[in-house]
């Protein structure tokens, strides 16, 4: 398990990577530690690119608010905080497409709703417990 704080704009979050659900995916992520990227939304999702390029592993469409996944199709880290576009109901939450689960937020979800597109996202290593 690793823990990450996420910077993006206003927001300051915790997070936790785990090597359980994909555990090459987050692998790849925590190699490539510190990211400084620029954040993207769509709906209530926040996501930007990474320097990563992993297949899919054990992908899926639907999420739950917090989470954390990688997204192969364009490779981007994504923040799911709510709604997306394509989401039938906050309680049936779904990505663009399948993605790769890696880990989840400590604080609080909502906290992302602040974030805008263009806000400058880094993503650094706290530590880690393996």
């Amino acid at each position: 398990m690793y823990e990450v704080e996420i910077t993006c704009g206003s927001v300051r979050a915790k997070a936790v990577i785990t090597l359980d659900e994909n555990p090459n995916t987050a692998r790849a992520i925590i190699n490539v530690l510190p990211i400084n990227s620029r954040a993207m939304l769509w709906g209530d999702e926040v996501y930007f690119p990474v320097p990563v390029a992993v297949g899919v592993e054990n992908a899926r469409e639907k999420v739950k608010i917090g989470e954390l996944a990688y997204w192969p199709e364009e490779p981007s880290l994504c923040i799911f905080f709510g709604k997306t576009p394509i989401s039938p109901s906050i309680n049936d939450v779904r990505a663009y497409s399948p993605v790769n689960v890696i880990g989840y937020l400590k604080t609080d979800p909502e906290e992302f709703k602040k974030v805008r597109s263009g806000d400058i996202v880094v993503v650094k290593l706290l530590s880690s417990s393996r």
